[in-house]
């Protein structure tokens, strides 16, 4: 055996002696480019900050009545607050797992903004959100919206009726969920090209011609830093969620996919849309 062979050989059997004492011990191993994560993780036991308030309109208490409840029975520990003042709380910012947010159109203060940034990006919290709560919240915050992957700009028509696509099948968050429609408002956003995307939407150009045949995404996972984050702009108001049961699986499945920041490594992928 020549010696670059042995070398070969010694570097392949000490890669799958150190797979094996990983998961011997129960440390989830680095999952290969491209690898999709088969399972979500369980919300028992983690410690989820939920805020809600901004722009009355997405009916910010009625979403908080339904998801908290939801969260305690999925086995969660949830603080609820209707401002952004916890996000300056350092220690309980750092015993938090997963932030839920739905503030649309309100504004947030640069100690509130650095204290959200500083738990996602350098100790991993996670954050999932829906519709204008996560990325129409902050408008004037760029670091915010480049934490989230996109804001919104429009949506022509208003509510209308506009088909979902669901463009991967093989992630955990859209396995085994069809293609389906929607009664609501169809959101345009700009999107940072590089978040993974998990369903889009077509414009047919009815409102603005100039759109027609547009693909837009819908829903998403992508980093920020240590955090995972997770968006979906569905849910203009909860009935037109709860209306659809692929929209609540998504925003639920999202939700419990971002919780596992802390605990399970990120996942890699890289696939801009600009080559």
């Amino acid at each position: 055996m020549s010696s670059n062979t042995r070398r070969s050989f010694l570097s392949k059997a000490l890669a799958a002696g150190s797979a094996a004492l990983l998961s011997v011990k129960g440390i989830a191993a680095e999952p290969e480019e491209n690898e999709e994560i088969k399972e979500l993780p369980s919300l028992q036991g983690r410690k989820i900050l939920f805020t809600y308030g901004g722009w009355p309109g997405h009916e910010p208490e009625k979403f908080r009545d339904h998801l908290v409840p939801w969260l305690k029975n999925e086995g969660a520990e949830v603080h609820v607050f209707a401002t952004l003042d916890p996000y300056t709380d350092k220690a309980l910012m750092d015993s938090i797992d997963l932030v839920l947010q739905i503030a649309t159109m309100s504004q947030i203060s640069k100690e509130q903004e650095k204290g959200l940034l500083d738990a996602i990006a350098l100790n991993g919290t996670g954050m999932a959100g829906w519709h204008g709560g996560m990325c129409d919240a902050f408008r004037n915050n760029t670091e915010y919206q480049y934490m989230t992957g996109g804001q919104w700009v429009s949506h022509p028509g208003g509510v209308i009726d506009y088909r979902v696509t669901i463009t991967n099948r093989k992630d955990a968050v859209t396995k085994g969920l069809k293609d389906f429609a929607m009664h609501s408002e169809q959101y345009y956003m700009h999107v940072d090209p590089n978040v993974k995307v998990l369903a889009t939407t077509r414009f047919n150009g009815a409102i603005n011609s100039w759109i027609d045949g547009c693909v837009m995404p819908v829903v998403w996972k992508k980093m920020y830093g240590k955090g995972r984050i997770f968006y979906t702009s569905l849910g203009h108001n909860l009935d037109h969620m709860t209306k659809v049961p692929e929209a609540v699986d998504i925003l639920q499945r999202g939700i419990r996919w971002a919780s596992a920041s802390k605990y399970l490594p990120a996942e890699k992928w890289l696939s801009p849309v600009y080559k």
